[in-house]
């Protein structure tokens, strides 16, 4: 089995970069790759995608060397196993608000004597059994796990998330953060930014790396000056948009 270069890049304190992926075209996340990204974020929270398509996905990512991230619908088992069977090189779960949230995340994803993730060696990322059944451990090691907290009631209890095992990454979710203050969308508002500098003392102290997302890259720079390693920078239809607003503007101006 290959090693997870993204989770070395994090053990090394490398800041890495990735968008959220909603389309299901596997071009889009070889360009990516070809554009330097280190990770791309499967989205099956919010996207339309579907198991089939983001397992095409991760073989796209796979081709150029960039790690499939893939983030499911809520925190729950079965979605959690059927995400790394496919072969991704970890899980996001959304909306972790407690330590017995995170406690249940790492659980499903890790195999005994860590958890207790369903065992099957004819998935993908078992090689359709090429890989043997000997590949438990290091599946366990190689697998990213990457929580949530994006939610006031998840800040208050950020203290005790962090000191959940075998959490690789406490990402910070903006956007519901300002929604759950009453202020939806306002993610530069203040009292958004200073919950998030606030966890971000929290989990580096901790040891685990911080993760966040960014609309631009002048936002990104702020986070990554502020500590955080792991940076959702953008989602592809968005940059899409972007690039041909600029190019329609670009021409009519």
């Amino acid at each position: 089995m290959r090693e997870n270069q993204l989770k070395q890049k994090l053990k090394r304190g490398e800041v890495v970069l990735g968008p959220f992926m909603n389309c299901a075209y596997p071009a889009f996340i070889e360009i990516c790759g070809h554009a330097g990204f280190d990770f791309a974020v499967i989205d099956m929270e919010h996207g339309p995608l579907h198991t089939l398509a983001a397992e095409d996905l991760c073989r796209a990512a796979d081709c150029v060397g960039i790690a499939p991230m893939i983030r499911i619908r809520k925190n729950d088992a079965p979605q959690i196993q059927r995400a790394l069977d496919i072969g991704s090189a970890g899980v996001q779960v959304p909306q972790i608000e407690t330590k017995s949230d995170a406690s249940e995340c790492v659980k499903a994803a890790k195999y005994s004597p860590l958890g207790s993730r369903g065992l099957s060696f004819a998935t993908r990322a078992g090689m359709y059994t090429a890989a043997g059944t000997q590949i438990t451990d290091e599946l366990n090691e190689e697998s990213l796990v990457v929580v949530h907290v994006e939610g006031q009631r998840g800040v208050e209890n950020i203290a005790e998330i962090v000191s959940v095992p075998h959490i690789d990454v406490i990402f910070l979710g903006p956007y519901d953060l300002s929604q759950s203050l009453g202020i939806p969308g306002q993610v530069r508002d203040p009292r958004v930014i200073e919950l998030m500098q606030q966890c971000v003392t929290i989990i580096r102290d901790s040891g685990k790396a911080v993760g966040t997302f960014a609309d631009n890259p002048q936002v990104a720079k702020q986070w990554i000056d502020a500590g955080i390693q792991y940076i959702g920078l953008g989602v592809d239809v968005s940059i899409f948009l972007r690039a041909c607003e600029n190019l329609v503007n670009a021409v009519r101006t």
